[in-house]
């Protein structure tokens, strides 16, 4: 992008940064910590601090932090890690972002049109706004300029032989590595292409995937004919909850005021969290598969993680009622926290897949504790 572009990117920031604050999460000091905060928002940061030094004392080790620093793995847990930041007000976590990033120099990973491959573009787009430094955001708006510009014509019905089948969202994960770029990218320039183009994008894959009966998606179209040891049909637990976390950040960075995309969001932000609420586990964790748990009894973390934060998040800005939710969010975050070892390391978190599948309580993943850290900042606010 030439200097001029860019000039006007930043003009177009600056006159609309004031009818956008407070409104969304990038834009918004609303995750900053109160002056006098409770003893139970002290028991929340103390134990988020724990889980997040921890995961940054092994990143250097973890193979995706080590090999794949720009994919989604990672990217699941920068934006945990930046929202951790903000509360804590702790200037050594953006500081440990910056030195990440700069050493991969603020690029999104390789594959053009992969949705998986511009989630670590979320939390570009929120330090760019908080340090306001060029670097931080040239190379994404150069991917998806060019995305919207040469958008694909691949199926939605996925093929992992066929390349083309995988360039569009064409499984529920997609839903939050991709989508909440382009409603950030639409919120700070007021440039409609970008969440014309995600919207469309998001109603194909809503109309492809979403099943009404149940009220929840299917991961992608493999599934469609499957089944549970119990008969059910196989909807995977962190499966739904990228989709309940990839709307919760939809819905925090568009503007407040937005009347064209925000109601079918907010629509079906309540239809999937209402759903989500009535399958929590006795246990509180929501499982691997949410609708045979008896197959698959182990706690599970990364699901649980997301639908907490989502949830939370809906009580937090009236989306869902307290009376309602906040027992279910109460004992899922419960359920989180005796998940995390005296050291801070999460777990009982699936492995990388796409369909519940066995977990122990020594796997841990990166994604697993940029979840928590969501839920625990948005516990944070929860508890005010």
């Amino acid at each position: 992008m030439n200097q001029r572009l860019f000039s006007i990117y930043l003009l177009t920031i600056t006159l609309l940064f004031p009818a956008l604050k407070g409104t969304a999460a990038p834009f918004t000091s609303g995750q900053q910590a109160v002056q006098t905060p409770n003893p139970r928002q002290e028991e929340i940061k103390e134990i988020a601090r724990k889980v997040a030094d921890w995961q940054i004392e092994h990143f250097a080790e973890n193979r995706y932090g080590k090999n794949d620093p720009k994919g989604w793995i990672a990217g699941a847990l920068y934006l945990g890690m930046f929202d951790w930041a903000e509360l804590s007000g702790d200037e050594p976590y953006f500081d440990w972002l910056k030195k990440v990033f700069n050493r991969q120099y603020w690029q999104v990973d390789d594959r053009m049109y992969h949705a998986d491959d511009i989630c670590v573009s979320q939390t570009y787009i929120d330090m760019f706004h908080k340090f306001g430094e060029e670097k931080m955001i040239l190379p994404t708006l150069a991917r998806i300029d060019w995305v919207i510009e040469h958008p694909s014509l691949g199926s939605l019905n996925i093929d992992y032989a066929q390349p083309s089948t995988y360039e569009r969202w064409s499984w529920c994960d997609a839903l939050f590595m991709a989508p909440p770029v382009y409603s950030r990218l639409y919120a700070f320039t007021g440039d409609d292409k970008y969440m014309a183009f995600a919207d469309r994008e998001f109603k194909a894959t809503y109309y492809h995937l979403f099943d009404v009966k149940e009220g929840l998606f299917f991961r992608d179209s493999r599934y469609f004919n499957q089944q549970e040891a119990n008969g059910q049909k196989v909807f995977w637990g962190r499966g739904n909850g990228w989709v309940i976390g990839g709307l919760a950040e939809i819905l925090k960075t568009l503007p407040a005021a937005d009347m064209t995309y925000r109601p079918f969001y907010e629509e079906l932000f309540v239809k999937l969290a209402t759903r989500l609420a009535e399958l929590q586990c006795p246990d509180g964790y929501w499982h691997a598969s949410l609708l045979d748990p008896d197959s698959y009894p182990s706690p599970e973390t990364s699901a649980t993680g997301f639908i907490v934060y989502g949830l939370a998040y809906g009580i937090n800005n009236g989306y869902l009622s307290a009376e309602a939710y906040l027992p279910v969010v109460e004992k899922g975050w419960k359920a989180l926290t005796a998940a995390v070892e005296s050291d801070g390391k999460l777990g009982w978190v699936q492995p990388v897949g796409a369909d519940p599948r066995k977990v122990t309580r020594d796997m841990t993943e990166l994604y697993g504790t940029g979840a928590f850290l969501m839920a625990a900042c948005e516990m944070y606010q929860l508890v005010k």
